[in-house]
């Protein structure tokens, strides 16, 4: 059996575009193969968007928008998209903050309404504030605080592997930050930041073209047009040191480590950074990846181990800066420092011996199959286009993934594993403590 090759997998989706006066992206991608309709809005802001003393606003401001607008009392946006057959939900990331919806292909005018009317005048009212703050406090006990590993290492890790607020910071957010926020706050928040012009529409599915545009210029031409803040700089200079600490977690039954490495950037670098990206798939990704039968079958250091790029398990809709980070679980009998000296090893037979074309390909073909089963539905396309197209400029880019991805070379690998050096790493151990009294 050959390889699929790069023209192989390039998604040949037509993909239309255009703006409206207000400043607002449209990305229509019509498929008329299901009676189904995505939409999504990707705003620009995201958790490294918040200001110092307003940590976790950005998520909060997302509950927020559930909570009613102008035309659409609480509850009734829910339930007008249930009522036809639709489901719906938003997300909120380092750097957007996205809302979608799902629906039958007859239901597309109803969709396009409910989002216009939100990002129009969403209900920022004292009573709606109150309540979602309480929700999202909730939501940190249950998913952060009363849970094991809760924190680690996607809250704890950046704050030893970067310097800027933007990048250190609990995107989750404080309680005390949380509870001082104000509705001038929030009015204040979504007036920089929700802007029509700050924000990128895509509709994907069964949709006429020419009929979308019609009713998106009808319901999103009426949003007031207002200034759009500058994209932030979140990238920082490379680390020149080894960055160590230790947290502490008395619900984790075993003691766990990560090691964060800084990478090329995503948006300007892409071509290196997807070299990155597969090495971590070949470090640990599957029973036969190099550190999952280094750690867990041969010197039995782990109980668990895994590698990524972007703290959200996303790499490609992720700008500067974010690190490969590698999290192994380990008994206690086991040093930190044995895990670390093995991880670092395993690194350093790349560097020296380099990737076998063969090796390559299994984790290609494997990473290309997950980027296209996303793209067999037609919402995981829509939301795939919608940040190509905010993250990079260019929603096609999510249909060449897998094509470029299927070009990258050992070489790059190889390069790419020269990038993780020890001297420069993150180092976060992670000390169960459940036991001691």
């Amino acid at each position: 059996m050959t390889a699929a090759t790069g023209a192989d997998l390039t998604l040949r989706h037509p993909v239309e575009r255009f703006s409206l006066d207000n400043g607002l992206r449209v990305v229509l991608a019509p498929d008329r193969s299901v009676p189904v309709v995505a939409v999504t809005v990707f705003y620009d802001v995201g958790m490294r968007n918040e200001p110092e003393g307003r940590t976790g606003f950005a998520h909060l401001f997302e509950h927020v928008m559930f909570q009613g607008s102008a035309h659409v009392p609480k509850m009734e946006h829910a339930r007008l998209v249930q009522a036809a057959g639709g489901t719906f939900n938003g997300s909120t990331h380092q750097d957007y903050t996205n809302y979608y919806e799902a629906l039958p292909a007859e239901a597309l005018e109803r969709a396009i309404f409910l989002e216009a009317d939100r990002m129009a005048a969403p209900a920022i009212t004292e009573e709606n504030l109150r309540n979602q703050i309480d929700v999202v406090k909730e939501e940190i006990r249950v998913n952060v605080l009363n849970r094991p590993y809760g924190a680690f290492p996607w809250l704890q890790l950046p704050q030893i592997a970067f310097e800027s607020f933007a990048n250190t910071h609990d995107g989750y957010g404080s309680f005390v930050d949380l509870e001082s926020s104000t509705v001038a706050d929030a009015t204040d928040f979504f007036s920089r930041y929700y802007a029509p012009g700050n924000a990128v529409l895509c509709i994907g599915g069964d949709l006429d073209v020419g009929e979308t545009e019609r009713l998106v210029r009808r319901w999103f031409g009426q949003v007031e047009a207002r200034e759009v803040p500058p994209t932030p700089h979140t990238g920082e200079p490379s680390p020149t040191t080894v960055r160590r600490d230790v947290v502490e977690d008395r619900l984790a039954p075993a003691p766990a480590v990560a090691v964060g490495w800084r990478v090329p950037d995503p948006v300007a670098d892409l071509d290196t950074y997807l070299g990155t990206v597969l090495l971590a798939e070949l470090l640990s990704e599957g029973d036969a990846s190099r550190l999952e039968r280094r750690l867990v079958h041969d010197d039995r250091l782990a109980v668990a181990q895994s590698s990524y790029v972007g703290l959200f398990g996303d790499p490609f809709d992720v700008r500067d800066a974010t690190l490969l980070t590698t999290q192994v679980h380990h008994p206690a009998a086991v040093g930190v420092d044995d895990v670390l000296a093995a991880v670092h090893d395993e690194i350093a037979r790349v560097v020296t011996e380099g990737v076998s074309a063969e090796e390559l390909a299994r984790v290609q073909a494997r990473t290309s199959a997950q980027l296209l089963r996303q793209a067999d539905s037609v919402l995981g396309r829509t939301l795939a286009f919608a940040g190509a197209e905010l993250v990079h400029g260019r929603a096609e880019l999510a249909g060449e993934m897998a094509a470029r991805l299927a070009a990258v070379t050992p070489d790059a690998v190889q390069a790419a594993a020269k990038g993780l050096d020890p001297g420069t790493a993150a180092v976060l151990e992670l000390r169960a403590t459940g036991g001691v009294k």
